[in-house]
């Protein structure tokens, strides 16, 4: 199986890796083609969100990776409305993560907060979680992590982790079911997290939805 992942950052190379792994195991029984556009974030935060310059540049990316793939996952939440309007008119299927991971959040409970580290994902990550929220009669509460985008950009993971990881800890502390971290870059915080019970994250649960549409799509041939 092919998996090309359509990143905003070279760092979320690694962190794919890495839930490939957990996801498949090994011998690995998907192979992920990394495709890096951070031009196509800069833009949408030069902006202020999303634009149709920028919709227009992210949909033609798209398009062509899913010539040569199974599947195509869009990582990065800012872009996420473009896989959705691809979803149903390419052959192959095109998944945002950051709806895998609101679906495992609205499974596990009825108070969901939603962290964010950059202000360019706030609006389609309330719009996503609360789509999906609306019948089960769960609550979202979507927040930014003051302070976390600075540090990624200035290139100290560590801080940026440390950050999302308190803010995960007084979520849960306040009395949320489920914190999802909204962004994959974010993804390392779960470790970090001294919580009764870790955030979830959007890599793993973006290749669990990925592993499950291929599926679908074979079962539908048969």
């Amino acid at each position: 199986m092919r998996i090309a992942c359509l990143h905003t950052a070279q760092s979320n190379i690694a962190v794919f890796d890495r839930a490939s792994q957990d996801v498949f195991g090994e011998p690995a029984r998907a192979t992920l083609q990394h495709h890096v556009r951070a031009d196509l974030l800069e833009a949408a935060e030069q902006a202020g969100g999303m634009t149709d310059d920028v919709a227009c540049a992210t949909r033609a990316a798209i398009q062509a990776l899913a010539a040569s793939a199974d599947v195509v996952l869009l990582t990065c939440s800012t872009l996420g409305p473009v896989a959705d309007e691809l979803s149903a008119t390419l052959a192959v299927p095109v998944l945002r993560v950051d709806r895998a991971l609101a679906e495992e959040a609205i499974r596990a409970g009825l108070s969901i907060v939603a962290l964010c580290a950059v202000a360019t994902t706030m609006t389609p990550t309330r719009a996503l979680f609360e789509a999906l929220a609306e019948d089960s009669g769960a609550t979202v509460d979507v927040r930014l992590v003051d302070g976390a985008w600075n540090h990624f950009k200035a290139g100290d993971t560590d801080a940026y982790l440390r950050a999302i990881a308190n803010a995960a800890q007084d979520a849960y502390a306040q009395g949320a079911d489920a914190v999802a971290l909204a962004q994959s870059s974010m993804a390392g915080a779960a470790v970090l997290t001294r919580s009764h019970k870790a955030p979830l994250s959007s890599p793993a649960a973006g290749l669990r939805a990925a592993l499950a549409a291929v599926k679908a799509v074979d079962s539908a041939k048969d």
